[in-house]
């Protein structure tokens, strides 16, 4: 027989179903709620009458970080951080192709220090920033790329532009994301200016919706029907998009932090540096490759050049850090760099990765000690596993690195006839070139020729932005940049492309230097760098034959000075870029169309 108590938990099955029904329902309520806003409205309010809107918070914090320029070309989904910056005194840098307005940003993050900023219209105007943002991703630039996009309301809803902008970003930016409210402008765009910074520096993107941008009123108009619908549904409807509407504009004028946040640079540990001092106390043929990552803050350049001349090793220089050591260092050697490496004991890879660069690590001896530094661990061991091993791999900034391996070797000397042999061979490749700039060609001008008068004319102001191919390639054994922070290329990624844009926030960032305006093309009627090895390997110069096109006339109708240099004025060298560089400094843009010819200067160097 059952006793009453063996029934009773029968008997309070359903008032806990109940229980559990009711507790779920109330939790689903109280996410809805949350995710309705209302009870952040509880809080915050909406100033339904303020005429401000989303673009002031977005300048406010452009111009807390210092934030000098921005680039941009304009779009109705931007328009209102472009007025709001230009009231803030931010200089609003219109320019006719997308990609351009990337490229300058980048130079003025590679030339300050800071990072570079452009805004671009959503849809196309942001798919047009793909490549130069992906060359910054691989140069290692700080980009702030701010995109407008589609109303928040109407994403995925086939509006204008719409598109997924942050799926096509992701996988090119350190940091991606898209603000949803306006009160979250300004912590979004400090965590981004941070990011971009941080680690190993490189892009960021911050999708910034119509709606979060324009004032209140205006939102109001296009989301809101005028006359109150009808009907229960209706009204249903008309509640979602009002409170839609003031969650979207709730707290957005409440006093926030505009300034940076703390950046996260790696540093080298006391024990890695030691270890770093006692392997290249003990070299007799060390050799250092300085690339552009020893130029990024905080470490200046001059204190970085201090620091290399203390160190007293002989160096290469690649990348932004070409120019460092001046024009003419006895620490600096320029040429035969694969037979230097094979011969050195010690090799210290100060941002120098182990890529294409460096043949993947090949040109390597197998009996050398490698010390690598940089801020990227995956960088830094690129190919490690095949062809070369760090003796010490070091993941910290490597500026700040070096100035410690300075003062760990203070007083350390090495024989002088290790640089001297490297000099050497420095000397008798630059005679080869000599020999090489004085042979004839079959029509018009010697490259080599006119790249070695090009050196013996540049002004110490100038600044090199370096776009091509064949030409750049012979442009970068011979000319050399007067100081750090000087030579502007598009990196690892091999853009063409870059010219104008790097020329653009080069001279905004030094507006005494002799550039962007003077344009020198060496125009060879053809993509010599590939037909050069195409030709001999594949029987075909298709797809890489031009013509001899009149550039200088169509500078002169765009408005500039347009010279031409051919072989008819082959002893008018010298004149002609004098004379550019004249009209440059009386403020007219130039540009010079060098015709050329062909030479062997470069056989077998093409990178694939």
């Amino acid at each position: 027989m059952e006793t009453p108590a063996a029934a009773a938990p029968a008997g309070g099955f359903f008032p806990s179903f109940l229980l559990l029904g009711f507790a779920t329902l109330v939790a689903a309520l109280l996410g809805a709620a949350h995710r309705l806003g209302l009870f952040y409205q509880l809080m915050h309010k909406v100033d339904k009458a303020s005429i401000r809107h989303g673009g002031e918070n977005v300048a406010a914090v452009l111009r807390a970080h210092g934030v000098r320029f921005l680039f941009t070309l304009v779009g109705g989904h931007i328009s209102p951080l472009l007025v709001a910056c230009e009231k803030l005194g931010i200089r609003v840098v219109d320019t006719r192709h997308e990609v351009t307005a990337v490229f300058a940003a980048d130079a003025v993050a590679r030339l300050t220090g800071t990072v570079g900023v452009v805004a671009v219209t959503a849809g196309p105007g942001l798919t047009n920033t793909v490549t130069a943002v992906k060359n910054a991703q691989i140069a290692q630039s700080p980009v702030l790329l701010l995109g407008g996009a589609a109303s928040t309301l109407l994403q995925n809803r086939g509006a204008l532009q719409a598109i997924d902008q942050m799926s096509l970003f992701r996988p090119l930016c350190k940091f991606c994301a898209s603000v949803q409210r306006v009160r979250e402008i300004i912590p979004t765009l400090r965590a981004a200016m941070a990011a971009a910074q941080s680690g190993t520096p490189g892009p960021v993107f911050v999708e910034l919706p119509i709606d979060v941008l324009y004032p209140y009123f205006m939102v109001q108009k296009e989301m809101v029907p005028a006359k109150p619908p009808k009907g229960l549904v209706g009204q249903g409807v008309s509640w979602y998009l009002e409170n839609y509407l003031a969650n979207l504009f709730a707290g957005a004028w409440e006093p926030q932090p505009e300034g940076p946040l703390p950046l996260d640079i790696p540093q080298a540990s006391p024990q890695q540096v030691q270890r770093c001092v006692e392997i290249l106390s003990r070299a007799k043929r060390p050799l250092v490759l300085l690339g552009s990552q020893a130029l990024l803050p905080p470490t200046p350049s001059d204190k970085l050049r201090v620091a290399v001349e203390t160190l007293g090793v002989p160096c290469f220089l690649g990348g932004m850090a070409r120019g460092l050591l001046g024009r003419s260092h006895p620490l600096h050697i320029r040429q035969n760099r694969s037979a230097a490496l094979k011969k050195a004991d010690v090799v210290v890879l100060a941002g120098t990765v182990c890529d294409f660069r460096l043949s993947y690590g090949r040109v390597l001896s197998r009996s050398s000690k490698i010390i690598i530094v940089n801020r990227n661990r995956k960088e830094m061991l690129m190919n490690s596993d095949m062809f070369w091993k760090p003796q010490e791999a070091v993941q910290g900034d490597v500026g700040s690195f070096m100035v410690k391996l300075a003062q760990g070797l203070q007083g350390q000397t090495w024989a002088s006839d290790w640089a001297e042999e490297l000099r050497q061979a420095d000397r008798q490749k630059e005679q080869t070139f000599r020999e090489k700039a004085s042979m004839p060609v079959a029509e018009h001008l010697n490259p080599v020729r006119v790249l070695q008068l090009v050196e013996e004319t540049l002004p110490d102001n100038s600044i090199l932005v370096v776009d091509g191919g064949d030409f750049v390639g012979t442009a970068a054994h011979l000319v050399q940049p007067r100081g750090p922070l000087r030579w502007l290329d598009p990196g690892a990624f091999g853009t063409l492309g870059v010219g104008a844009g790097f020329a653009l926030g080069a001279k905004l960032c030094q507006p005494d230097a002799e550039i962007p305006v003077m344009a020198l093309i060496g125009n060879d009627a053809g993509w010599t760098q590939i037909s050069r090895e195409q030709v001999p390997c594949l029987g075909s110069n298709v797809a890489c034959g031009l013509a001899y096109t009149g550039y200088h006339k169509a500078a002169m109708g765009l408005g500039a000075q347009g010279l031409l240099l051919s072989r008819e004025s082959e002893d008018q060298v010298v004149k002609v870029l004098h004379d550019a560089q004249q009209q440059c400094q009386d403020g007219h843009p130039v540009v010079v169309n060098i015709l050329i010819g062909r030479t062997d200067f470069r056989d077998g160097s093409i990178a694939v």
